[in-house]
């Protein structure tokens, strides 16, 4: 039995691809998970699968979104140890609170590299990156936002091939992929 989050990208944002987290639920189970959770409302769902084909998982994810809700929504599968690592990343400093701000980008495989990072538009003297299994790691100072190059990747072909999640959210999913 192996242990999974799923991370669904760009649902109930803004009133826009709106999923109800019981039916995703529901529709999880009906795959054959079991002890499926969904955490907050944009679109995380840990699971425990027999299940070894990340590849076919996310396929019928993907297919089952589209089935119930009618709207096509890509799905990025992590396991227990990727998100654990990305936790241990991210430096102790590094959190999202009333003066930071620290996201986690999890990338799909055409960008899943250490290159995206030169792909990224940023500003070194307020941006900080870091790249760790599949993902980066992006941290500034709120105060510092408008001087950011964080907006930028919004429309890009990265973005595209991404899902965000902050580092809070990683973090409690960490926790509940090892409860």
């Amino acid at each position: 039995m192996a242990k999974y989050v799923a991370l669904l990208r760009g649902i109930n944002v803004g009133g826009n691809n709106k999923i109800e987290m019981a039916k995703l639920k529901s529709g999880f189970e009906s795959l054959g998970h079991t002890n499926v959770v969904t955490y907050i409302n944009s679109g995380n769902v840990i699971f425990d699968t027999k299940k070894k084909a990340t590849e076919k998982i996310t396929k019928e994810i993907e297919e089952l979104i589209l089935e119930t809700f009618k709207i096509s929504i890509p799905v990025i599968i992590r396991d227990q140890k990727n998100i654990l690592a990305v936790c241990k990343t991210v430096p102790s400093n590094w959190v999202n609170d009333k003066d930071y701000k620290t996201n986690v980008i999890f990338l799909w495989e055409k960008y899943a590299n250490q290159d995206t990072l030169k792909l990224l538009d940023t500003n070194p003297k307020v941006d900080s990156l870091l790249y760790v299994d599949n993902a980066i790691i992006w941290h500034l100072k709120k105060s510092d936002y408008g001087q950011s190059k964080i907006d930028k990747i919004i429309g890009t072909e990265i973005y595209k091939n991404a899902t965000i999640r902050n580092v809070n959210t990683v973090q409690k999913l960490n926790i509940l992929l090892n409860f």
